[in-house]
């Protein structure tokens, strides 16, 4: 009778064995979302912060004026400078006349030339003193707009680093802008594999928040510089991208079909069992039909059934049913799978 109760207690489950089959190879790798246009922006001038126009989530348009530092100096000196390029406008007018009062007298020699050369003179150095003070003035006309931060592109304000009443440098970042457009993949790939893509090569792009959609893409650039510490190339992948639906900070899986095929082991998507930090098992039977954990390498999905780098061999016997609460061997009752 304990036997009968035994053999009763006993887990059921179902298994199956692997699959063999013909698959092209793949590299799987992971990525961050990022725009080719990311910047720290910053006052040209130092001063003091008059009003801050924008905020962390604002969209901007190139040009649009971001943060405004108190001008109120600089624009007192620039009515100066008005002021002073009005009366050398007008010094400028009257040695003309002069000048021009004195031509016909000096041809009649009513007045004598060195009279004439020295009314020339005046205009001449009234015209040279109109243009410095031109120049001082556009001067001064560049320093007042350079009170203002504007954005360089269209984007997206990420962070508002600044508030009013704030003294500010040049070099000091006040905002940041990214634009939401020319969005790409950035991946690291291994340098064992790097040689294996091409430029323009096509990859499929599956962003982690928007689960089920996977996006085209195809490699834009392959930076030729090691990472000496991650041993790995930085490869970018171009992807055309609503910035509704798609913006930089998103993680991503990029996959690259690369030439060749090989015979793979192909299993069930539910035999599996995966883990937060990224690993995979399944459970095995023994001969004895006792259970034990098998980690698995992952491959490529397809559909319902997963291919398996490593970990297993076409003999084994996976578990697809039941596999949920089970302990390293632990004894079950097994029969095969029947879909």
């Amino acid at each position: 009778m304990l036997a009968v109760s035994a053999v009763q207690a006993q887990a059921v489950v179902e298994y199956v064995t692997p699959e063999l089959a013909t698959v092209g190879q793949e590299l799987a790798l992971t990525g961050t979302v990022t725009t080719a246009r990311d910047a720290a922006l910053s006052t040209q001038l130092q001063g003091l912060v008059a009003d801050v126009q924008v905020d962390a989530g604002d969209r901007v348009e190139n040009d649009q004026t971001l943060l405004t530092l108190d001008a109120t100096l600089a624009a007192l000196s620039l009515q100066r400078e008005a002021a002073a390029l009005e009366e050398a406008r007008t010094r400028l007018a009257e040695a003309r006349r002069l000048r021009d009062e004195a031509q016909p007298l000096a041809e009649r020699g009513s007045l004598p030339q060195s009279e004439y050369a020295t009314r020339r003179a005046e205009a001449d150095l009234a015209a040279a003193a109109l243009a410095r003070l031109k120049a001082q003035h556009a001067e001064q006309a560049e320093i007042v707009a350079r009170h203002q931060v504007r954005a360089p592109f269209d984007g997206v304000i990420r962070r508002r680093l600044v508030a009013p009443g704030e003294w500010v440098t040049p070099g000091q970042a006040v905002l940041e802008l990214v634009a939401l457009d020319d969005l790409r993949v950035d991946v690291q790939v291994p340098q064992q594999r790097y040689r294996e893509l091409q430029t323009t090569q096509a990859a499929s792009v599956l962003i982690d928040a928007l689960p089920g959609q996977s996006l085209n893409g195809r490699i834009d650039a392959r930076v030729e510089a090691l990472d000496a510490q991650a041993r790995s190339f930085l490869v970018r992948v171009a992807i055309d991208a609503s910035p509704d639906t798609v913006v930089p900070g998103m993680s991503a899986r990029v996959r690259f079909a690369l030439p060749g095929a090989e015979q793979a082991v192909v299993i069930p998507r539910d035999a599996l069992l995966r883990f937060p930090d990224g690993s995979s098992m399944v459970w095995v039977l023994d001969e004895k039909n006792s259970v034990r954990r098998q980690p698995v390498t992952l491959g490529a999905q397809r559909g319902e059934r997963v291919v398996v780098l490593e970990g297993l061999t076409a003999d084994d016997r996976v578990i697809v049913r039941g596999n949920e609460t089970l302990r390293s061997g632990q004894a079950v009752q097994a029969r095969v799978f029947a879909p």
